[in-house]
């Protein structure tokens, strides 16, 4: 097909014959004729620029096609090793999902999953049902460990991805069963990364301590996928499904999902893992102290504090590692009941920026050990000092 700017001048070709042919003296100025219908084509049809085009369209379905056919071979790949896990105990059960990490037969899920059971079953996508063993967990992650005794061929194992490399706005997959629905698949993408969870495990005084270095996301999570995998397009896992966030507060799959979901790290898992194995317990790094989650404005101000960013000490515990190596908790009213003024604002640890408390932990937790001695730079008194601890261990709670 011709182009419009090349039937214009077919046009015109005829009129000037046909002008020639009747012979009409000075009816127009073939010249000027011309110009005009030069200038109407330029007017008419502009030209096409980059500039005024959004994306081909070919190129965004070729792109949601290509995404389509990665989400297919992604579950293809990894579901065989994700297991439904089925708990028993005197008068009540539950479930919830866990998935393989070698061939010994090892299943990892939450704590809470397996928390009340006398007798565990693990249901495989082949339509294996086997018994599994508790052999170790890790109330502070809320992590647990089962072991299976199973022909190796029965078994899939699904690679632990690194976590730290996580970005927010990546695209994740969460595999698992919820509502007993066993092989269900949700996408979503990681909202944010190191959050804070209360831990099961409590101090004798009845608070909980933190977890650490959660991951968020908007991948739909249910009652039955706390355990299961979430991952990253690799078919690496990631994350471990833990709790989702309602209206009401942070459940351990004890409702319908809102949109945000908690997810336990795979560097985390990857630290206890051999400690599991072993059917001991993990002992995590502690400082001893209690701290506003984040400050606001008016906090800052009402404590008479230079910045609104850190970690804000509100508690520490008598005679623990903060308490022996110096630093302050506040011990000053202020207008806010509750609000005490005069105690350490912790800004920096070793060379990493606390903006904060969250921060702190995710550090602490991924790099230190029980008798690892931390550099925390605090702001007391207005002055910045820094303060080294050494850490100790989280000492023994009730359940």
């Amino acid at each position: 097909m011709g182009s419009p700017k090349s039937k214009l001048w077919i046009v015109f070709s005829v009129l000037l014959i046909a002008l020639m042919a009747c012979s009409i003296p000075g009816a127009f100025d073939i010249t000027s004729l011309a110009e005009e219908i030069e200038e109407a084509v330029e007017v008419a049809i502009p030209q096409d620029t980059d500039e005024d085009e959004g994306p081909p369209q070919n190129d965004i379905i070729r792109d949601e096609v290509l995404l389509q056919d990665t989400l297919v071979a992604l579950y293809d790949q990894v579901s065989p090793g994700v297991v439904s896990i089925q708990v028993f105990a005197e008068g009540s059960s539950g479930i919830g999902s866990g998935f393989v990490i070698d061939n010994e037969g090892h299943i990892v899920t939450n704590y809470h999953v397996v928390q009340i059971a006398q007798e565990v079953e693990v249901h495989f996508p082949s339509g294996l049902k086997v018994f599994g063993q508790v052999i170790g967990e890790d109330l502070d992650s809320d992590l647990a460990l089962i072991r299976v005794d199973v022909n190796p061929e029965e078994l899939y194992p699904i690679p632990l991805g690194d976590s730290n490399q996580v970005r927010v706005g990546q695209t994740v997959v969460a595999i698992g069963n919820p509502f007993g629905l066993s092989g269900t698949m949700t996408v979503g993408i990681i909202s944010a990364r190191g959050r804070t969870l209360e831990s099961i495990r409590q101090t004798e005084a009845g608070a909980f301590f933190s977890a650490g270095d959660l991951l968020q996301t908007d991948a739909t999570i249910n009652p039955g996928n706390s355990g299961g995998p979430l991952l990253n397009l690799n078919g690496e896992v990631v994350g471990i499904n833990r709790a989702l966030q309602t209206g009401a507060g942070t459940q351990l799959g004890a409702t319908s999902n809102t949109g945000i979901g908690f997810a336990v790290s795979s560097n985390i898992l990857q630290l206890v893992l051999p400690t599991l194995k072993e059917g001991e317990t993990y002992q995590y790094p502690y400082l001893g102290l209690s701290s506003l989650p984040s400050l606001s404005l008016a906090q800052a101000e009402f404590l008479g504090l230079p910045q609104a960013t850190g970690a804000y000490i509100v508690e520490i515990v008598p005679d623990g590692p903060s308490d022996q190596a110096g630093l302050r908790d506040g011990d000053e009213p202020t207008q806010v009941p509750g609000l005490f003024a005069n105690g350490d604002l912790i800004i920096q640890v070793d060379d990493v920026e606390v903006l904060e408390f969250s921060e702190l932990l995710s550090y602490m937790m991924l790099n230190k050990q029980p008798g690892d001695t931390m550099d925390v730079t605090v702001i007391r008194d207005g002055e910045e000092m820094v303060v080294t601890v050494t850490l100790g261990e989280r000492p023994p709670t009730r359940q």
